[in-house]
């Protein structure tokens, strides 16, 4: 065996039996993307169907080999939503793949489809195409967590619960008020993607390899064929833009962010110290050992999934950062991470949406927990303040007081007697009761956006009226 030989073997070895033909298959490993980007058939072979249609109307290829194209590529879409499609490693891409098999069915013609385009903006109108899909699939899915969200707001806009801050009991409020701050969030995430979809419907395609064609196109035609507002202004930004798909990770991981933060009131909610709520068999799993166990498990995934989604961003984030114009390579690893994050967001706003909508809420303990913890102590302070005359910082001090008193004597706020509360503050009068009752508390928080039933109601009616 020759020196060279040896040298092979030994770097052969290296790798593994995968890589055992040598460098070439290496090569070919890292430089093929067809394991997954052969999602995008159905976007390329709309790009291409647009593309030869424009050709033959400019009169740059003949109507007959438009039209023979437009047959072939409606046979290789038959095939591949079939199964029936073989998928070459060796043509490296889902472009390459589905020109490769375009010539096998019609021939010559099949030559003339790339004519006054390059894989630069073909690649870059196809994930354009899908993620604006992705992003229409976003929409309908928030939209429908709104939905339910709306519903469970209506059944409780007067059912009192304790609001926390830093998980401790702070004050009372509503069932709907809280679901309404879900909707609230949920609605900013709908308008980020409906605002990255405005800003990504410009077409690439026409852009070429980097400075545009000699050919004379009609990249308009191309854009309004496709569904786009207009083609893209400069050539160099069409092909080597991503922005479209950092805007969409971004408003995902936003988005995840809002789900894992429900998820997590999910899992707390439904926990036997809590027992706020109860998940449906549908969204619930049993413990292999433990048979009293109902485990939040759709909950808790969906409480993972923001690890997913930003790690996504931010791997993009990654790529993109100081690549120079125009098209780089490393532009090929934009889309796995792109492709996972999707569908896991699509996953987890389906899964949301359907443990919201099965929610059931144990309205009776959630009064009984909002009347825990003092949480009318802010309703005595501001009472001392509005009809005793205290400043805010004394009628604090006195309250505090009398929450002392009544956790010393192991009762709440109602529960003192008013000789014991004027023997704090003289001012005090039997009026003091109206406000101490949660049902009272809420009631009277009726500045824009409070957790007033009255104000509850009328933003779950505007939000109606905005998605109806």
């Amino acid at each position: 065996m020759t020196d060279k030989a040896k040298d092979n073997t030994a770097s052969n070895s290296m790798w593994g039996g995968r890589f055992a033909a040598g460098p070439d298959a290496i090569m070919e490993a890292i430089n093929a993307s067809i394991g997954y980007d052969q999602r995008l058939y159905p976007q390329d072979i709309r790009g291409s169907r647009a593309h030869a249609a424009m050709l033959a109307a400019q009169g740059i290829i003949s109507s007959s080999d438009a039209e023979t194209i437009r047959e072939g590529l409606l046979t290789v879409l038959s095939e591949i939503e079939a199964g029936d499609f073989p998928f070459k490693t060796a043509l490296e891409d889902i472009h390459m793949n589905v020109e490769a098999r375009l010539k096998e069915i019609i021939g010559e013609p099949a030559g003339r489809l790339h004519t006054a385009r390059s894989r630069n903006d073909q690649v870059a109108t196809d994930f354009r195409l899908w993620v604006r899909d992705q992003c229409d699939a976003a929409i309908k899915g928030l939209e429908t967590l709104i939905g339910a969200l709306l519903t469970q707001a209506e059944a409780g806009a007067d059912w009192v619960m304790p609001g926390f801050t830093h998980l401790q009991t702070a004050q009372p409020v509503t069932w709907g008020h809280h679901m309404m701050a879900y909707v609230e969030m949920f609605a900013r995430d709908l308008g980020r993607f409906r605002d990255a979809r405005k800003r990504m419907n410009e077409s690439p395609l026409g852009a070429a390899a980097l400075a545009g064609t000699g050919f004379d196109i009609d990249r308009h035609a191309t854009a309004e064929a496709l569904g786009f507002d207009r083609p893209m202004a400069n050539s160099l930004d069409a092909v080597s833009d991503r922005d479209f798909a950092l805007e969409f990770l971004s408003a995902g991981s936003i988005c995840a962010v809002h789900m894992s933060r429900l998820a997590e009131e999910l899992v707390i909610w439904s926990s036997a110290q809590f027992r706020f709520v109860a998940m449906s068999d549908k969204w619930s799993t049993g413990s292999s050992i433990m048979p009293q166990k109902r485990n939040p498990d759709a909950a808790e995934l969906i409480r993972a999934k923001i690890g997913r989604m930003l790690g996504a961003t931010v791997a993009l984030f990654t790529v993109m950062k100081g690549l120079p114009l125009a098209y780089s390579k490393d532009m090929q690893e934009d889309k796995e991470q792109v492709f996972d994050a999707a569908d896991n967001l699509m996953l987890a706003l389906a899964a949301m949406s359907g443990m919201i909508a099965d929610l059931s809420v144990n309205r009776a303990q959630l009064e009984a927990a909002a009347s825990n913890g003092f949480s009318t102590a802010t309703d005595l302070a501001d009472w001392l303040v509005r009809e005793a005359g205290l400043p805010f910082r004394d009628a604090h001090h006195v309250t505090g007081t009398l929450v002392a008193m009544a956790e010393a004597r192991g009762c709440d706020l109602p529960d003192l007697d008013l000789a014991d509360m004027q023997s704090v503050n003289a001012a005090i009068t039997e009026d003091i009761y109206t406000v101490l009752g949660v049902h009272n508390s809420v009631a009277s928080r009726m500045s824009y956006g409070g957790t007033a039933p009255a104000q509850v109601r009328a933003q779950i009616k505007r939000w109606q009226e905005a998605l109806s």
